[in-house]
Parts: C-alpha cells; structure tokens; sequence
C-alpha cells in the first residue's frame, strides 16, 4: 500500500494555471509531497506522447522513486488495448477505467464480454483493471460486471464521493464493494447551501473536514493489509482568483498527505 496522488490533484494547475504544469511537473511534485505514486488519470495527452516522452516520464518517476498508474474511460477493446500498450511503457502496473464514454455505454453483458476479451493479456502483463464507482453506473450493475468477468486483475476503484449524485450513501457503496476494491480514491466531500439558501452544492473540502467517513472506509477496505493504493483527489471550487485556487489546491494536496500519513496509511 502507498499513498499516491492523481491528476485530479493538480487538476487547476494543469488545466487553468498560466503556466500550467506538465506531467514531468506533477511527478516531481508527487515526489516533494512525500507520496510515492502517480496516477495519469483522464489526461488525453497520454494517448498521443511520443515514445520519447514516455520513456523519459518513466525514467524521471523511477529516478525520484515514484511509481506510475494510469486512468482512462471506457471499456472498448481497441482502446483497452491502447491503455495496456501505454501501461507496458511507463511500468504501470494498475489502469483505472469506467465503463461509459460519450459514444460508448455498455449493458453489463457487454462489458462484461469486452472486459473478459482484454484480461488475458492484462494479466500475463501483471497489470490490474479497476472499475470506478460513479454517479453514471448503479453499483449493482458495477459489481456485477465484476463478478460476471471472475478475473483477479479486475476489480474495483473505490471513490464513495462520485456515487452521492446518484442517492447511494457512501456507506453503503463502501460495505458493498469492500470485497473488490484494488485501488482508491480519497478524496472529502460536502453540501452546501447554494446561494440564497436555495437548494444545496456538492463540493469538496480538506480531507477530515467532510462527509466521507475515512476510517470506516479503511476499515472495511483494508488498504494496508491488502496492499491498495490510496490516492489523492479533490472536488475544489474556483476561489476568487485562478492564483488563489492553485495555491489551495497545493494546499489541500500537501494536508491530504499528511492527514494519511497520520492515520497509519
């Protein structure tokens, strides 16, 4: 088990910053964090790098001791093939996936048939697929795409937060998906109250602060015994200035280490 960071991370300061980060960057503040994995996850950009790139991506995490993961969406073949590809490049080890795109949404038989076609060459690689839980999919039809495929490299991403929009508690989508979970997302939640007091906003805030009850989390889950990475996210609201979010985000980040790193994790 490791405490690990995401894109998701560093989402403002790559996406909206003047000089946005670059993945190089992010790596290497993975490393000045203290964590001790990244997770490339929805960054179209992977898709297109050069040989090049990727290879000096995968010498500079190796050279700061910082172990790759990748995240994509989707559950097509050609595409899952694409992400193994990029997993044998950079020594990843564990891809994240959903099930829908915006072209593509699988009926569970589907997924089922197309998850099973691609594990066999995930597996003779050693590299793990984990379903996310999200407000597109019910967890029933998750955990039976999982079952239904019965393969040790397919498994779970655990992220409670994502099944809220779609009124399943967070509680119980941990309980339930306990068994299968091969990687997670922890990130902290909570509503407010929209302006005028009208209706409410699901937002993040500092892991802790929140909603999400991270020590049943883990004690249903059992990161460490089971060796599950644990990697960092946000759900952070533009503050008043793209500078300021950026540094809240950085702040939030450098907590969110240190919260796990006290927790035993």
């Amino acid at each position: 088990m490791a405490i690990g960071l995401s894109t998701y991370s560093f989402f403002w300061r790559w996406t909206a910053a003047q000089r946005p980060l670059s993945l190089t960057d992010m790596v290497e503040r993975t490393a000045e964090a203290g964590a001790t994995v990244f997770q490339v996850c929805d960054y179209p950009p992977i898709e297109e790098a050069s040989d090049g790139e990727l290879e000096r991506l995968r010498r500079r995490a190796s050279a700061l001791g910082v172990r790759l993961e990748l995240g994509t969406r989707g559950v097509a073949g050609p595409h899952l093939v694409r992400y193994l590809d990029l997993a044998g490049r950079l020594d990843v080890a564990f891809v994240r996936t959903m099930l829908n795109t915006a072209a593509h949404r699988p009926t569970v038989a589907e997924a089922v048939a197309l998850l099973a076609a691609a594990l066999p060459g995930y597996a003779a690689r050693g590299v793990t697929i984990g379903l996310e839980t999200y407000e597109q999919v019910a967890t029933d039809d998750l955990l039976a795409v999982v079952r239904g495929v019965d393969d040790p490299h397919l498994g779970v991403c655990l992220d409670p937060a994502n099944c809220v929009a779609r009124l399943e508690l967070p509680a119980t989508t941990v309980e339930r998906t306990a068994p299968y979970v091969v990687n997670l997302h922890v990130k902290d939640f909570a509503f407010t109250r929209a302006p005028g007091w009208v209706g409410f906003s699901l937002v993040g805030c500092p892991l802790g602060t929140g909603l999400l009850d991270y020590a049943a989390m883990v004690a249903w889950v059992r990161p460490v015994e089971r060796g599950i990475n644990q990697i960092v996210e946000h759900w952070l609201p533009r503050q008043d200035s793209i500078e300021r979010t950026c540094a809240v985000e950085d702040e939030w980040t450098r907590h969110s280490v240190e919260f796990l790193r006290r927790a035993g994790s």
